[in-house]
């Protein structure tokens, strides 16, 4: 007999109660070290005190009065957006996919209104991951996730990360965008290089197309930047952003330079419950902790000192890692094909720490923000004991 809540997940035998920091602990009584985060999601902890208090305040006095009336808490948020960012306006939804969804629609709204509704087309790339609704998985590109549901959504070619040549030859009339992560998180934790993105927004300038970034994932800080695309020192025209912007609480933005926004009027595009009085509540308490100065300075000191311990754990499991991958607080341990990532996870959870597995057999590692440098230490020694459990017997036999 189906369950009650359809099985749309595998999911692991845990149930947390409570959490702090970066910390669960079950019913039972077990804890477990979050390195996982909500896949990137709970970016300033668990039980964070002023993101709890700005949710708790709020939600004693409106929680959802819907997008017919004006609503301040939504106004702050996309105006503090707004002074920290590339754009010029923000519209807030619910969710990366919305994000996303949003955003392919304000490319295509934008060649339309500009006299070229024939570019509809955006250029997306290989092994990326860009949500689950009908548009965003054509985007997305794979087969597995789009099998059963019918033709894709017509408009996106997909071609191999990291490579202009192909980028290029993919250009022609009906392409008005590209659409990149700045580091691929489903895809295996594969990070663009600081030039590839540099040459992507040469590319769009010189053929007078969007380039779109979604920053799901890679955003809120998460590189040791606001936006990691600030690594590279460029802008997008627009870029999609969810998960860590409202620190656990459904949130996901649509932001966009003016060029792009201005034709996104009434009536366009729209959401019930998008950048509703609690969410925006949640949104702007995130931006007060990740904003305060010093903030991201820690993040990217910790991020490295977690990098550096990371390449002596591979030295030190050769027959179990081939290499260490990522930018700032994503990170991906790439595991040789003797060991699964599914593996390594239940493995890591069975050492009370909590990872998510990713494409192209990395184990991730994506750990709220407000992480110590002891407490990173401590992720790797936990690390250091799940790779002696998942390690092929022949090389344990070898070690002997």
């Amino acid at each position: 007999m189906i369950p009650a809540l359809m099985p749309t997940y595998n999911r692991a035998d845990l149930a947390f109660e409570r959490g702090e920091g970066a910390w669960l602990w079950t019913a039972e009584g077990r804890r477990f070290l979050d390195f996982g985060s909500g896949i990137a999601t709970a970016s300033i902890g668990h039980a964070h005190p002023h993101l709890v208090q700005a949710i708790a305040e709020q939600a004693g006095r409106v929680m959802h009065t819907s997008n017919l009336y004006r609503i301040p808490q939504a106004e702050r948020l996309a105006a503090r957006h707004v002074e920290a960012s590339f754009a010029d306006s923000v519209f807030f939804c619910n969710s990366g996919a919305e994000a996303n969804e949003g955003l392919i629609k304000a490319v295509r709204k934008y060649n339309s209104e500009e006299g070229h509704p024939e570019r509809f087309g955006i250029i997306c790339f290989e092994a990326a991951f860009h949500g689950r609704t009908l548009a965003t998985l054509s985007a997305t590109g794979n087969e597995k996730y789009l099998a059963g549901f019918g033709p894709p959504v017509e408009g996106f070619k997909h071609v191999p990360f990291g490579n202009m040549n192909a980028v290029r030859d993919a250009i022609d009339g009906s392409i008005g965008g590209i659409l990149v992560e700045p580091v691929q998180g489903e895809g295996g934790v594969r990070p663009a290089s600081l030039q590839f993105l540099r040459d992507l927004r040469a590319c769009c300038d010189e053929y007078g197309i969007l380039l779109a970034l979604d920053e799901v994932q890679t955003g809120m800080g998460r590189s040791g930047k606001l936006w990691a695309h600030q690594w590279a020192g460029i802008e997008p025209d627009v870029m999609s952003s969810a998960k860590g912007i409202g620190g656990g609480f459904p949130l996901g933005a649509i932001l966009a330079k003016e060029k792009v926004a201005k034709y996104l009027k009434a009536g366009t595009h729209g959401s019930t419950y998008g950048g509703n009085p609690l969410a925006c509540a949640a949104g702007n308490a995130v931006l007060d902790v990740v904003l305060a100065p010093g903030f991201l300075d820690g993040v990217d000191k910790v991020a490295r000192h977690l990098w550096r311990g990371l390449l002596d754990l591979a030295q030190r499991h050769p027959t179990v890692i081939e290499g260490i991958q990522g930018a700032g607080l994503l990170l991906g341990i790439k595991l040789r094909s003797e060991v699964s990532n599914g593996e390594a996870q239940n493995a890591a959870a069975a050492e009370g720490l909590l990872t998510v597995a990713a494409g192209m057999n990395v184990l991730r590692l994506a750990p709220p923000l407000i992480i110590t440098a002891a407490e990173a230490d401590e992720a790797l020694r936990l690390l250091d004991r799940t790779m002696l459990r998942i390690t092929p017997s022949q090389a344990r036999d070898a070690a002997k």
